[in-house]
């Protein structure tokens, strides 16, 4: 059983930084290789990738995101963090945490999620 709570969300003004955590349960984070992702969803919009790490500390980025956040975490121990610089406006979306087997992009290949924390960024 994997469970996944995100925290950390909450209304700051455009250039502000914040931090999101993630806190996950459930052995098979350090049995076998994972992968812990971000993705976010702005209203009217579909859910989309924003950064990923694996259990070796690999890590992928969204084009959109690329050098204004930094995703940290331990994966065996099913924690992570995306700390968030330079927000804008646009950044404004519900921040999903999501857990796969392997690092992957793909909204698909995430089989575990949790709840959503949201991000309101003003201008």
């Amino acid at each position: 059983q994997v469970q996944l709570v995100e925290s950390g969300g909450g209304l700051v003004q455009a250039g502000d930084s914040l931090r999101l955590s993630c806190a996950g349960s459930g052995r098979i984070f350090g049995d076998v290789t994972m992968a812990m992702a971000w993705f976010r969803q702005a209203p009217g919009a579909e859910r989309a990738f924003v950064a990923a790490i694996e259990t070796d500390g690999t890590t992928v980025y969204a084009d959109s995101v690329r050098g204004r956040f930094t995703i940290s975490g331990n994966v065996r121990e099913a924690t992570m963090h995306l700390q968030m610089h330079s927000l804008k406006p646009e950044d404004t979306a519900l921040y999903y945490c999501a857990a796969a087997r392997y690092l992957s992009v793909q909204l698909g290949s995430y089989d575990w999620w949790g709840q959503g924390t949201r991000v309101t960024v003003s201008s």
